[in-house]
């Protein structure tokens, strides 16, 4: 019988109060309306919740997505920036990880990123 590992090495499933966002990446689609989000947890016994949340310059919020009880540790996203006509600007991306209650957040984690203007057209 063939051993699948669902997990790396030395990578085991841990208790509910031992998670932590452990990656957040992001890349930035060419049609600047979209962002590809990469995101890792502690490989989890019991299912975290997650709300991710991206923000404008001025602090509104251009994105925002919710996972309930996620039963993946390592989790990719489209999100579509809603902020109307062009998109070109400074973001910050929240993530924040919970169980029970959000406040606090169990592990929360922050990146900053910049949608460049649109190309010149010749």
């Amino acid at each position: 019988m063939m051993n699948l590992p669902l997990y790396p090495d030395g990578y085991s499933p841990k208790p509910p109060d031992e998670i932590e966002i452990e990656t957040l990446e992001l890349v930035v689609y060419p049609d600047r309306r979209r962002v590809f989000l990469h995101l890792v947890v502690t490989p989890f016994t019991e299912r975290p919740n997650l709300l991710i949340a991206v923000r404008d310059a001025e602090g509104r919020i251009a994105a925002e997505l919710s996972i309930i009880e996620t039963m993946h540790h390592d989790m990719e996203f489209t999100l579509h920036l809603r902020t109307p006509g062009d998109t070109a600007g400074d973001y910050t991306l929240t993530a924040e990880l919970f169980y029970e209650t959000r406040n606090p957040p169990q592990s929360r984690a922050e990146t900053r990123f910049r949608v460049p203007g649109a190309p010149a057209q010749p």
